[in-house]
Formats: C-alpha cells, structure tokens, sequence
C-alpha cells in the first residue's frame, strides 16, 4: 500500500489467492483512494498482467464516494498461469498529476498437480470417448416431423372439402361497374359542384373529392390503377397516353393531348399541396380545378372507334 499525505492517495492491491493449480484462476483486487479534486489515471490492462501472467477478464473501473467525501476506484483482474512457478507479481503504477504510486508486490504460487515423466511420449490423458447416441432425441425430432407431415396432409383434405362443400355465393356487381366510366365520374363531379364544400372552409376535403373522381376515372377508362399510385407515377402514365399517344382510343389530337396533360398535371399538384403541405388555395383555383376535372373526363371518354380514327387521319 502507498500513502501520499500531501495529495491523501491510497494505491492498495489484493490478490485472493497466492496459490493456484495450473489453469486455475483467481481474482486481483485494485483499489485507489483519492480526494475528489485529483486527477487519477489508473493502468490500461492488456491480455497478460506479467510473461506468464494472462489477464482472463478484467472489470470496467468502479466510482464510489465515501463517506467523508473522497472517491474510491475500483478494478478487479481475474488472473490465471500454465507455468509451474513462484511468480512476483510487481507493483502496478497508478498515476496523478506528475506523480506515480506503487502498489506493494505481491507473491503467486502456480503448482503443478501432477509429477510428468518428461522421458515418455506424449500421449493423451484419457482416452478419446465416443458420445453416447441420443435415441430419445433422434425419436423425439422423428415424431415432429410426422405430426406435421400428417397436419399439412389433414389441412389440405379439408380445404378440398370445405371447397366442395361451401355454397357458391355470388358477389354483387357494383352498378357503376356496368356503367360507362365517364357517365359515372361527371355524375360526381355535378354533385361536387352543386355541394361546393371549399366554400364552408373544407377545401382539402374539396381537393380529395374532386382527385379520388379523377383517379377512379382514369383507373376504369386507361387501366393504370391511379388510385393505387401517387400523383407523379399517374403523371407519367398520362404522360404516355395523352402526350406521347400510346392509346388509340383517345380522341383528342397531339396538341389538345399536351394542353389537356399539363392542366391535369397543375390540378393534381394543386390537390397535393392542400392535402399533404397545407396549401390554401383562391376560390378561383377551385373552379379551376374542378373545370378541368369536367375537361379531362369528357375529352378522353371512350368513343366508338370509327369517330377515334377519323380524328386521327384529321390530324395527319
């Protein structure tokens, strides 16, 4: 142990047992007492404490206070050897300031058990042992499998049966289903219109009505499933269709086609920014919006084909 009375350090290591077997281990103790204003820098450990010596596990350091207001560190190092030796454990260092302490050395004592004959081979202490098969265990995973082998079979048999035997219910048809999609969306745009709820302050309901009609409309007419897929992703579709004119089946020629994209594309970003940034938008931009909900539906409504292809050779 060493005490400073000028800076009140106390470095003190213990060691719990001086004598070991071979392989076996035992626990070193480091403690350090310090007043709470010093500095103190405690040794950073690696895998051996000393040639000979292996550090199998250290501790993190330990702060406590004491009662009359000084700090106690802690460390303990689980040490163990696999030489037959008397070792002597030196002092470790402990730092503060420009100053070092020194624990006291200490004594560990490795014994080997047993006397060796260094004039024989090596040879093994047992003999190799075979591990006993585990029956039950082989048996146990056996019957597992069967049991969920005979579940899957006895699952499968009753769904057959339960399709067999079920009543064939027949689902309602949706009556807007078996009604021209664009007769359906200019249904609902009359009823937005003589509603006009953006005039009662709910305009981001307003703007999700208004683009659910569209997006429905568009899903039923173009197949593209708008109502599954955000603004751009419809954007692009309709891009394909009116612009670029993937479709045979739309009327309007290439010019009415970009105008017709780009006031689609204005209220559908319109509608995003009152529905997901809060946008409040003028009473005209609700007219707006709903008369080109009206223009879309009605310029891109399913025609015969005859009135599709006059209008094509018109524009070529």
């Amino acid at each position: 142990m060493f005490y400073n009375l000028l800076l009140a350090i106390i470095v003190s290591a213990s060691i719990d047992s001086t004598m070991l077997m071979i392989g076996d281990q035992t626990a070193l103790h480091l403690n350090v007492t310090h007043e709470a204003t010093e500095q103190v820098q405690l040794p950073v450990f690696g895998e051996t404490l000393q040639p000979e010596i292996e550090i199998v596990h250290r501790t993190g350091i330990d702060t406590a206070t004491l009662p009359d207001g000084r700090l106690q560190l802690s460390q303990e190092l689980t040490l163990t050897s696999f030489k037959d030796s008397l070792f002597a454990i030196h002092p470790i260092a402990v730092v503060s300031g420009g100053d070092t302490f020194w624990t006291e050395s200490m004594a560990l004592n490795v014994i080997q058990p047993f006397e060796i004959d260094t004039t024989l081979a090596i040879t093994d202490i047992k003999d190799i042992e075979k591990a006993p098969i585990w029956w039950w265990g082989i048996i146990r995973w056996i019957l597992l499998g069967i049991l969920i082998a005979g579940l899957a079979v006895g699952c499968y048999y009753l769904w057959r049966w339960y399709q067999r035997h079920r009543k064939t219910e027949e689902e309602p048809i949706n009556p807007e289903l078996l009604r021209p999609a664009d007769e359906v969306a200019l249904e609902k745009l009359d009823e937005i219109k003589a509603a006009k709820i953006w005039k009662d302050g709910k305009v981001k309901e307003y703007q999700t009505e208004l683009t659910d009609v569209v997006r429905e409309y568009i899903s039923r007419r173009f197949e593209v499933q708008s109502t599954e897929k955000t603004s751009d992703e419809t954007l692009h579709e309709m891009e394909n269709i009116l612009v670029k004119g993937q479709r045979d089946d739309v009327q309007c020629t290439k010019e009415e086609g970009k105008a017709l994209y780009e006031k689609l594309r204005k209220m559908l970003r319109t509608a995003d920014l009152v529905k997901f940034a809060k946008w409040h938008t003028t009473p005209d931009e609700n007219e707006q919006a709903l008369s080109t909900a009206y223009d879309f539906v009605k310029e891109t409504k399913e025609v015969p084909s005859d009135n599709v292809q006059s209008t094509k050779e018109e524009e070529v």
